[in-house]
């Protein structure tokens, strides 16, 4: 259907208007920059920058981000303490003065409709106002509006940046999108040091404030900037800068690696030094190893972190006792409760949670080592056993290939399998209440769990079982594959095998009511 002549007219007349406010801001923003007369049309601009429409904003983001940022190269913009505009007023300053302070305001009022624009309703308007701020960041980096301090921040915009951390680190509203779209500027060796200083400082003032609460959205805001951070491993990757400070560039902190890791971690420490909501453990945890610890200085300060979210339980404790484990391996952490906590771990459910696979691969990790005592592995293949008894057979089918392997990997545990007095019925010793493995008497107790498998309605779990019958090999099982057996898959498995013919006993019936061992037939026997 061909549009109509009214509704032609209205679609001109939207883009005379459009092209009209264009053409009224950039006659503005030329206004401006041609005379100082003009100098009030600055508030005119300021006030587009505040429309809810999105186009509007948009024309009036890049509007302005000309403007200022010739007026920053010009050196039209007041450098050093800034008075206030009723001071000016009131005391003796040149014209001249006058005029860069009052430019200087205005300055200062772009940049907090921007950092407002942050939150717009419309993303676009989001973005254009993030790079327009950054890109003052870098125009102020080349003609500081501050005197220079060369004592420790030379001419780098930090109130700036701090100011645009503290807008995406947001209290009530979902940042996620925006701070992706930053990750360009954390590039920036000098951007990412101070925007680490700037979270460290906020952080500390949100969560005092407000005594230390959990705050989903501002966590998840820090949580999700922080680990868009990507550290350099030496310093010779520290080549990028927003900001070049000449002959003193070297001895600038932000040119240093190792400021850069004592910021990084003291950044993670002060955000993880607060209550956390629950989900957000588990994300922290599993970047842990690989993002965090190798970037500290001493990763052993996260302890108090890891003990604090293995007292939450379920995957959370799983993944604190990786974090834990890598602290003691590669960090020479003594922590004597290790394995007693993993031993608290193993409890019926751990067959019946998402993270089985996960759970058997890390203690499979942790019970790899040939040097760990003999009472030790005893309880944990002892209480698996137990486990066992009541464990479906997709989990089955990987336990008792792994209990095989703790005996395989410590031959003094072969005791359990061999044990000349469990043959006649008596009680196990074995205490599964106990929580200290050092004190539950597994060394004396015997696998007839694993003998009682040995009759499971599942073959392949009564053929698992059986390998405690003969000697045990000195190849260990691959369990890898077993890890992530589903039922479908178990269930796929055995319908794909062919069946083998099976003997029945029982008379094939030729005739109705005839067979001689037919109950019917003997009784109802035709003559």
């Amino acid at each position: 259907m061909a549009p109509t002549k009214s509704s032609n007219v209205r679609i001109e007349t939207s883009k005379e208007s459009t092209k009209s406010y264009k053409k009224v801001i950039n006659d503005k923003v030329e206004s401006v920059l041609q005379s100082r007369k003009n100098a009030n049309e600055i508030f005119d601009l300021l006030e587009y920058l505040q429309s809810n429409k999105e186009k509007e904003a948009m024309c009036a983001v890049h509007a302005c981000g000309k403007l200022f940022s010739d007026l920053l190269e010009r050196g039209d913009l007041f450098v050093g303490k800034l008075p206030e505009e009723d001071e000016v007023l009131e005391g003796e300053r040149t014209a001249d003065d006058k005029y860069r302070i009052f430019l200087r305001h205005r300055y200062i009022n772009c940049i907090e409709q921007l950092l407002e624009n942050m939150g717009h309703n419309a993303y676009p308007v989001k973005e254009a106002s993030l790079c327009m701020l950054m890109k003052f960041a870098s125009t102020e980096g080349k003609f500081p509006l501050q005197k220079l301090d060369w004592c420790e921040h030379y001419s780098f915009p930090r109130e700036l940046i701090q100011a645009v951390v503290e807008r995406m680190l947001s209290e009530i509203e979902d940042m996620a999108m925006i701070i992706s779209r930053f990750q360009e500027f954390l590039e920036m060796d000098d951007v990412r040091y101070y925007v680490m200083c700037s979270i460290r400082d906020h952080v500390a003032n949100v969560m005092e404030k407000n005594k230390g609460v959990v705050m989903p959205i501002f966590q998840n805001n820090v949580f999700t900037l922080l680990s868009n951070i990507n550290m350099p491993s030496q310093d010779s990757e520290l080549t990028n800068f927003m900001v070049q400070q000449g002959a003193k560039h070297n001895d600038w902190k932000a040119a240093k690696f190792k400021e850069h890791k004592r910021v990084f971690e003291r950044t993670w420490l002060m955000f993880l030094k607060y209550k956390l909501p629950g989900s957000m453990y588990k994300k922290v945890l599993v970047i842990l190893h690989e993002t965090i610890l190798p970037h500290m200085s001493e990763p052993t300060l996260m302890i108090d972190f890891l003990t604090a979210a293995y007292d939450i339980g379920g995957a959370i404790s799983l993944l604190a006792l990786n974090g834990l484990f890598i602290l003691m391996h590669q960090h020479n952490l003594e922590y004597p409760d290790f394995y007693k906590k993993l031993y608290n771990l193993l409890e019926p459910s751990i067959f019946h949670v998402k993270y089985r696979a996960r759970f058997f691969h890390l203690a499979n990790l942790f019970l790899s080592s040939t040097h760990l005592p003999v009472y030790l592995v005893a309880a944990f293949a002892k209480r698996l056993s137990r486990l066992a008894l009541t464990a479906p057979p997709t989990a089955l089918v990987m336990l008792l290939p792994f209990i095989c392997n703790l005996i395989r990997r410590h031959p003094s545990c072969r005791v359990l399998i061999h044990r000349p007095s469990a043959e006649a019925p008596c009680n196990d010793p074995y205490n599964m209440e106990e929580e200290d493995p050092a004190q539950c008497n597994a060394l004396e107790s015997s696998l007839w769990e694993i003998k009682t498998l040995q009759n499971h309605y599942h073959p392949d779990v009564a053929k698992a079982a059986q390998a405690i019958n003969q000697p045990l090999s000195q190849t260990e099982t691959d369990i890898s594959k077993l890890l992530e057996l589903s039922t479908f898959e178990l269930m796929e498995k055995d319908l794909k095998e062919v069946p083998s013919t099976v003997p029945l006993e029982f008379d094939k019936a030729t005739q109705l009511l005839n067979g001689s061992r037919d109950v019917l037939g003997i009784h109802f026997c035709l003559e």
